[in-house]
């Protein structure tokens, strides 16, 4: 069985060596489902309470509902 990390797809054949790596893999980042950028919370808020995708093509908003934490996804695994 492998896993694969959905955030930067490396792939690892060890459970244990995947969770330590999801611990320290882009943690803070967020994910717009609209257009599939992935950047920090920084780049996402001017004040701290609204968030939205800073692509300038996309109309991605909202913490929770467009843009996702990393950590909300769930690992991809192949047998």
């Amino acid at each position: 069985m492998t896993y694969t990390c959905r955030n930067c797809k490396r792939t690892f054949t060890n459970e244990l060596k995947y969770e330590l790596h999801r611990d320290t893999c882009s943690v803070a980042a967020l994910i717009c489902e609209r257009c599939g950028d992935r950047f920090s919370e920084r780049q996402a808020t001017r004040d701290g309470w609204h968030y939205a995708c800073p692509n300038e093509d996309c109309e991605g908003a909202g913490r929770g509902e467009d843009l996702r934490s990393v950590r909300e996804f769930t690992v991809e695994t192949t047998r």
